[in-house]
């Protein structure tokens, strides 16, 4: 069973037998990288709030069929446990056989998420239960104070059970299937998607709808419902969460009418039902994708003020693919600077402008397609003696000499196919310096290099050449020099065992 980094916590959900999802192998053109939630102490020392209450998998079912997940839980870890253990189920257990069409995919997505949700509510049975005859017990037309006043350990019961039946968790699942992404989500755990445009230029693209107060189509709908929406964003809360759809959460759903401000809506204001994109076929235009819990993208805009948080991310990721020698490596270096940008910020006595002083569960995953790693291991993508790197330079930042404003143009974000290239906003934090020669295109391979190049086919199915010299020898890899001395040494000494011919 692989080792998985960024589940740190036990499980609260297994099954009795091993789970099937475990058993799936890890997807290698992948990452994670994690950071605790941290309250921010004068100190120096660590503290956290809470236990961690994201998790994430990343996985490949065959050549054809690759699938990822984020979730990032509240209200403590059951929903974001018994998430990750079955949505895996839920989606490849046969789900896809014969599904050919974009419609058929994104309906099996569809009855993954319903079908979580309800096998999380059937483990809820025995707490509902025990929450009812506990109420049975209090005297009616009692009030809160009176009640904790004559009956302390009732109440404090309830308020445990309460906070068991509110945890949820937000989500967002990647599924490349035969060539094609979709994506789906709900909550505000978010999808980027970089690719090149016909320029060579990188843009971003967020395949993840917020489900939050912010979101207008949220509101209409909540409003529909019968809620009274002015309040609502007063209390910047519906109910007992920010987000308008999740997994999980009974209170917000289920126990809607116990709450004052939701008690109006004819129906269930949060709901589970995904937002589903897809499919986009992934060609030579798809670089990577980011799935991210909300507490990285919030960290960034607490810390930098900015607006353009999902092109800042593309930025830094691209910085660490030029750095790192693994994905897992290039997720937890993005992870980390956004952590140590965050931290100095809040720490400053010159510009602490972040009230609350602590910082959020931070996941992020990372799934490259054909994006160069240089200093890679062993990539997947570009195989050593291909006969060109498919950049010419992969420095990407260009910052005039003394200046922090980076200069060219990079990323670009929109949420529809409507783009416009700008130049890139000013960070608020360094950057590293790069020569005047550094360029931020991508240079294909030449057409000299295309003669002599062999086709083979990536499990993205991406098409990548790569120059094969039959008569070349293998480089040896284990030295076997000291064995020969030390046989040399006994030999000499007539030590040397007889069956060993030297």
């Amino acid at each position: 069973m692989p080792t998985r980094p960024e589940r740190p916590s036990a499980m609260l959900f297994q099954d009795t037998q091993k789970n099937w999802t475990d058993d799936l192998p890890v997807c290698k053109q992948s990452g994670v990288g994690f950071s605790t939630n941290q309250i921010y102490r004068e100190d120096g020392n660590r503290q956290e709030e809470h236990p961690f209450e994201d998790r994430s998998f990343h996985c490949k079912y065959d050549d054809s069929t690759f699938l990822y997940a984020v979730f990032d839980g509240h209200e403590g870890t059951d929903a974001a446990d018994f998430a990750v253990q079955r949505m895996a189920a839920e989606i490849l257990l046969g789900q896809l056989t014969d599904k050919s069409t974009d419609e058929e995919v994104k309906e099996v997505l569809r009855q993954a998420f319903i079908a979580v949700e309800r096998g999380y509510n059937d483990t809820l049975g025995d707490v509902l239960a025990l929450r009812a005859s506990l109420q049975l017990d209090l005297p009616d037309n009692i009030s809160s104070y009176e009640a904790y006043q004559q009956f302390p350990e009732i109440i404090n019961q309830l308020k445990a059970l309460n906070t068991r039946l509110s945890s949820g968790t937000s989500a967002v699942v990647a599924l490349i299937y035969r060539g094609k992404l979709y994506v789906a989500n709900v909550g505000d755990s978010r999808a980027l998607l970089c690719k090149i445009d016909d320029n060579q230029v990188l843009r971003v693209i967020q395949l993840s709808v917020d489900h939050d107060l912010r979101n207008e189509d949220e509101l209409l709908r909540l409003t529909q419902l019968g809620l009274d929406i002015k309040s609502i964003r007063q209390g910047s809360h519906l109910g007992n969460q920010t987000n308008t759809r999740c997994l999980g959460n009974y209170m917000v759903k289920g126990g809607y009418k116990e709450s004052e401000e939701l008690n109006f809506a004819v129906s269930e204001p949060v709901i589970a039902e995904p937002e589903i994109h897809g499919g986009i076929e992934l060609d030579e235009s798809c670089r990577f994708i980011l799935l991210m819990s909300h507490g990285l993208c919030r960290a960034l805009e607490e810390a930098t003020s900015t607006e353009q948080v999902n092109k800042d991310l593309a930025l830094l990721a691209v910085e660490q693919f030029k750095i790192q020698s693994t994905l897992t490596g290039v997720a937890q270096g993005v992870v980390d600077k956004i952590v140590r940008i965050h931290h100095d910020k809040s720490m400053s006595s010159s510009q602490n402008t972040l009230a609350n002083g602590k910082r959020d569960d931070i996941t992020l995953l990372v799934r490259n397609f054909n994006f160069p790693m240089p200093n890679a291991l062993k990539s997947p993508t570009a195989p050593p003696g291909q006969v060109k790197s498919i950049i010419q330079s992969l420095h990407y930042l260009s910052p005039n000499e003394g200046s922090k404003t980076l200069d060219g143009k990079m990323v670009e974000y929109s949420l529809d196919s409507t783009v416009h290239c700008s130049p890139l906003p000013e960070f608020p934090y360094s950057v590293p310096k790069t020569k005047s020669s550094d360029r931020i295109f991508f240079e294909e391979q030449s057409e000299e290099a295309s003669s002599t190049a062999n086709e083979t086919s990536t499990d993205t199915g991406l098409v990548q050449k790569t120059s094969i010299n039959k008569s070349a020898r293998i480089k040896p890899y284990v030295d076997f020099s000291e064995y020969y001395q030390n046989v040399e040494k006994r030999q000499k000494e007539g030590t040397l065992p007889s069956d060993i011919q030297f």
